[in-house]
């Protein structure tokens, strides 16, 4: 067997016959991608590879269920290991803040800041929130999801989504600006 040159419904296929080969080599064809997904929703890597390896434990036992017709399984896969994330956020959230603004406060980082800043150095910022608003701020803006479809998937109200996403904005303009004043 090669290493990465397998035909994704083959090792698919393995996987359905609990072949442990084709389990590790679906593992390593998508831990790259789904390990970044990981790396926005907690607060360090090992929180991730473990949030990462039982997203993976759940695709596995599932993979039965998998529809290559509905979606690819890149998609399919994603949408568990997001679930996991959320499951991780819920189970080591502890007491959730839950403020409300009827309108999330727009702050407005100039570009000049955040173009010297690197991706990583970002996440790391991202990554300093608390986990609930971390959540939000990742959901609304790297995922793309309304705050109706947050309210509904974090059992919150809209309007503690939107306060949220305001105080992650609020928060990382503040890091981005001490940033700023540690690289000047």
């Amino acid at each position: 067997m090669t290493s990465g040159g397998e035909n994704i419904d083959i090792l698919i296929e393995g996987c359905k016959n609990d072949d442990r080969r084709a389990q590790e080599l679906l593992y390593r064809k998508f831990y790259r991608a789904l390990m970044s997904l990981c790396l926005l929703y907690t607060k360090n890597e090992t929180d991730a590879l473990e949030v990462l390896n039982t997203g993976f434990y759940k695709v596995f036992k599932s993979i039965g269920k998998y529809n290559a017709a509905r979606s690819s399984f890149y998609t399919w896969s994603r949408t568990i290991i997001m679930n996991s994330c959320l499951d991780f956020i819920k189970a080591h959230a502890g007491k959730v803040v839950t403020g409300e603004l009827d309108a999330a406060v727009n702050v407005d980082i100039a570009p000049g800041i955040i173009s010297k800043i690197s991706a990583d150095e970002i996440l790391q910022l991202v990554r300093q929130l608390s986990p609930a608003t971390r959540v939000v701020f990742n959901l609304y803006v790297m995922e793309g999801y309304s705050h109706s479809e947050i309210a509904s998937r974090l059992a919150i109200s809209e309007g503690t989504s939107k306060w949220h996403l305001s105080e992650a904005r609020k928060k990382l303009q503040t890091m981005i600006n001490e940033q700023r004043r540690i690289n000047e």
